[in-house]
């Protein structure tokens, strides 16, 4: 499944990012830190009440963030170290952004709530996605950095992917395959991969630059029940497989 989004606009606009860095040889992690660089700069500008320039610095963000993966794989240096520090500063820009919705509007619990909704929404759209593909994630031994990087993923992350693997492992074990072709429907995969990243910045872009940043608090607090709608929705669709006596289905 596809973000819409990032495929039609911010994918084009990276890659002509990328062909531009190529040739400089300019290595993929400090793509990943200056697409960080440009999130923490409109925190910055939002805190500060400049909305129209922090909108802009966070879709520069959305461009370099989707620009070091395509760097990485065209001139073959795709690393753990990598993965593990896009995802990381991910998550320290969308904390510095929310913080600064919380100055900026002077609603810090709703800020926080609003991170907090964000991460699971995010969380929810890498794993159920994952999932879905089959491609569960491996733990290689590795050192230096990249093990401090993994280190810090896994507090960051890890307890979540752990948490929503096992709870469909749980869900769908001895089940039929009808049953656990329901659970992964496309419907659920689809609205799930179109609340990714690339779209939830361009989302928070358009709230700020239209001056009403505590909109995205609202916004993404809705995403995360219709995420439970969702997820409840699959619990139906399952046990409808079961009740039209599919061997195996959950009852």
């Amino acid at each position: 499944m596809q973000e819409w989004l990032c495929e039609r606009a911010f994918r084009p606009a990276a890659h002509l990012v990328v062909l531009a860095l190529a040739p400089l040889r300019v290595p993929p992690s400090a793509v990943v830190l200056a697409s960080g660089t440009a999130g923490l700069a409109g925190a910055v500008e939002l805190a500060r009440g400049h909305l129209v320039v922090a909108a802009v610095l966070v879709q520069l963000k959305t461009v370099l963030d989707n620009a070091d993966g395509q760097l990485a794989r065209l001139t073959n240096r795709v690393s753990l170290l990598g993965r593990y520090l896009d995802s990381e500063v991910d998550l320290l820009v969308n904390a510095a952004l929310l913080a600064a919705i919380g100055w900026y509007a002077a609603a810090p619990l709703a800020a926080l709530a609003g991170f907090v909704a964000l991460t699971a929404v995010l969380s929810l759209n890498f794993n159920l996605e994952r999932l879905y593909r089959a491609a569960p994630e491996s733990a290689p031994d590795v050192r230096g950095v990249t093990a401090v990087l993994q280190r810090a993923y896994a507090l960051a992350y890890g307890w979540q992917d752990a948490l929503v693997e096992r709870f469909i492992e749980r869900r769908l074990r001895e089940v039929s395959d009808e049953a656990r072709a329901a659970y992964h429907d496309r419907m659920t995969v689809t609205v799930f991969a179109n609340l990714g990243m690339s779209t939830q910045l361009a989302t928070f872009g358009l709230c700020v630059a239209f001056g009403h940043p505590l909109a995205f608090i609202w916004l993404v607090i809705a995403e995360l029940a219709v995420a439970v709608m969702l997820i409840l929705r699959r619990e139906t669709l399952v046990r409808e497989v079961a009740l039209a006596g599919q061997p195996g289905g959950i009852a």
